[in-house]
């Protein structure tokens, strides 16, 4: 009798309405981390947005002084303008070639050459990812030196020394060349994830569109480009909110110049922190980015829920 009762208590322990809160302590660490880590610093951040503070001595609250000036300077609105062609650099060029680049290696050199030559050109693309930021700004900038730089040796070797340039420090060629850089980095991460998700596409699909007589660009449009969309948005995602916090190559390579050709938010709030010692007005900037952010990641969240409710 004992023994039914216990197993009557231990089924009823199960049951939903039943809630065990023995996870919790297990939870607490993580807890205590995001708090510490994230919470506590984002609204000081906030706070400080509202505040005249040099980093040292008292602060001191003036209210939306520092947003008043925010949404009239130029250097920040130039700032985000260039944002946007850091996020054609790291989000639709690598997300475009990386589709194409995926689709070859699975459908065309993997068929011909096997899975091994496939793994191995993946594996190249995706080396600039597993090289650390520092090390990646130091080549490109050994690369792109105006002195002794390797494109400028080469142009010079070809006859064409006229063409040289200092590539980085000159307004009209900095950001092109940033945006250059970022490509090489960021194309390997798209190719990976869009590999991923082809190898769980259906092969009698390619085959009944070789059988109709597809051409690989119909194989793409039709079967492809179709499968792998939940990749497709995770990585648009991911790579926009990458872009939009886009700071250790512009500080490694640029400094945010020449002027403010190469500035990116991020950049400019570490300046004003740091450089300009205008803590408050660094706190506004990183804070409105901040906004911008979470406004982007949870509308693209809303639209990647219907976009993959529709596809069920």
């Amino acid at each position: 009798m004992a023994q039914k009762n216990k197993a009557r208590k231990s089924s009823l322990s199960r049951l939903p309405g039943n809630k065990s809160y023995k996870f919790i302590p297990y939870l607490l660490p993580g807890i205590i981390g995001l708090a510490i880590i994230v919470i506590i610093p984002f609204v000081w951040n906030i706070y400080l947005s509202f505040t005249r503070w040099r980093g040292v001595g008292p602060t001191k609250f003036i209210g939306l002084s520092n947003w008043k000036k925010l949404f009239s300077d130029a250097t920040f609105w130039q700032s985000f303008l260039n944002s946007f062609w850091i996020i054609v650099a790291i989000v639709v060029i690598p997300t475009i070639l990386g589709l194409f680049i995926s689709s070859l290696l699975t459908d065309v050199i993997q068929k011909k050459f096997g899975g091994k030559v496939s793994s191995l050109l993946r594996a190249l693309f995706y080396l600039p990812q597993l090289l650390p930021v520092a090390v990646a700004a130091i080549i490109m900038g050994w690369i792109f030196r105006p002195e002794d730089g390797a494109v400028n040796a080469l142009l010079e070797k070809i006859g064409l020394g006229s063409l040289q340039h200092n590539w980085l420090g000159s307004p009209d060629s900095a950001l092109p060349i940033l945006m250059l850089i970022l490509v090489w980095i960021q194309l390997g991460y798209p190719i990976v994830i869009f590999m991923s998700g082809l190898q769980r596409v259906d092969p009698e699909l390619y085959e009944a569109a070789s059988l109709d007589g597809a051409n690989w660009w119909q194989k793409f449009r039709v079967v492809t480009l179709p499968s792998i969309i939940p990749e497709l948005l995770v990585v648009i995602l991911t790579a926009t909110i990458g872009a939009l916090k886009t700071f250790a190559p512009v500080y490694l390579l640029t400094k945010g110049g020449p002027g403010t050709s190469t500035t990116v938010p991020s950049y400019y709030s570490y300046n004003q922190f740091f450089q300009v010692q205008q803590v408050g007005y660094g706190a506004t900037i990183s804070t409105a980015l901040t906004v911008v952010i979470i406004v982007f990641a949870v509308v693209f969240t809303i639209v990647q829920r219907r976009v993959e409710k529709n596809m069920v």
